[in-house]
């Protein structure tokens, strides 16, 4: 708990940033409302990885690949908002989550742009472009999916945290799910969208998966 709030000072800085290029005319006090409402979501108790640690993950990203975006400060808040609505026992939470946008968001940003950060939250359910042109998006999930490329030893700790999360599933049952869940991420004739994450992290991500897989089935 004691990196919890150095994080999300630092974070809280690139949400007002980027907030305040999508609405300059905002006010701070209603920026601050917006990220300590985040702030709480991403320190819920039921969550190990899906916390203020992986939106700082998903940031040390995006400022290595944000002068390839055409949007960055929409790309920015799809992150932020992405994982805003999280319950291990629903399959709904990207729906939810884009949701909350429309909720939070709609009185601040133009139609066209909540439709836009609307659509790229719903994307990351299955991580399957709904143009392939569409290189932002391409970057989004990319990003989403970048720990599964990261060293083995910081993949074991993101599965060990996933697996925390679904602490209220059987080991049998999880061990089957996840194996299924993984298997289905092999399948894909490319992991990572973007030539930029293919050629840094596919090759790893599949190492990576492979191994998991190996020790699920023990």
């Amino acid at each position: 708990m004691t990196d919890i709030l150095p994080i999300s000072s630092k974070l809280s800085k690139y949400f007002a940033q980027h907030l305040l290029v999508t609405n300059s005319d905002m006010t701070n006090a209603r920026v601050n409302v917006l990220w300590q409402d985040l702030a709480k979501r991403y320190s819920e108790p039921e969550r190990a990885y899906h916390t203020l640690t992986h939106l700082q993950q998903l940031f040390r990203e995006f400022e290595q690949i944000k002068y390839k975006l055409q949007q960055p400060s929409i790309i920015a808040l799809a992150l932020f908002y992405h994982d805003v609505v999280y319950d291990p026992t629903r399959n709904d939470n990207e729906l939810k989550s884009a949701e909350y946008v429309i909720e939070v968001l709609d009185q601040y940003l133009s139609v066209e742009q909540i439709r836009r950060i609307y659509n790229l939250i719903i994307m990351t359910a299955d991580h399957q472009l709904n143009d392939e042109y569409d290189s932002d998006a391409a970057y989004l999930l990319d990003m989403d999916l970048s720990i599964l490329g990261a060293s083995w030893s910081k993949y074991r700790q993101y599965a060990k945290a996933v697996r925390q999360e679904y602490r209220h599933v059987a080991d049998a049952e999880y061990r089957v799910g996840r194996t299924e869940v993984l298997k289905n991420l092999l399948a894909h004739p490319r992991l990572y969208l973007s030539d930029y994450y293919y050629q840094r992290l596919e090759t790893q991500a599949r190492k990576n998966i492979q191994r998991e897989i190996t020790a699920l089935v023990v």
